[in-house]
């Protein structure tokens, strides 16, 4: 299995981004997509993660409310919409996929929050 990460980048305070994951290779219908993000100095975190039935398990608290995840499944990709951006935002971000074959990485995508 193979993920692409796309979409990071510089934007300003309050601006948004949107991240996209493609997936490729030997998939099982049943998985969860997500997206770490890690920030320097800083431990990996979940940010948020949707099944493939589309059901948003897992949203973090510090982004709820301006970050969405979504999914496009005849795609195999993810895409994690970030609004109203701030500058602890910043930070590598990862998308990942994981199914009864085990759980696989991206290979990440800089978010630069920064006036």
């Amino acid at each position: 299995v193979q993920l692409q990460a796309s979409g990071g980048g510089l934007v300003q305070p309050g601006g948004s981004l949107r991240l996209s994951c493609a997936a490729s290779g030997s998939i099982f219908s049943i998985n969860t997509m997500g997206w770490y993000r890690q920030a320097p100095g800083k431990q990996r975190e979940l940010v948020a993660a949707i099944t493939s039935g589309g059901s948003t398990n897992y949203v973090d608290s510090s982004v709820k409310g301006r970050f969405t995840i979504s999914r496009d499944n005849p795609k195999n990709t993810a895409y994690l919409q970030m609004n109203s951006l701030k500058p602890e935002d910043t930070a590598v971000y990862y998308c990942w996929l994981k199914d009864r074959g085990g759980a696989y990485w991206g290979q990440g995508t800089l978010v630069t929050v920064s006036s």
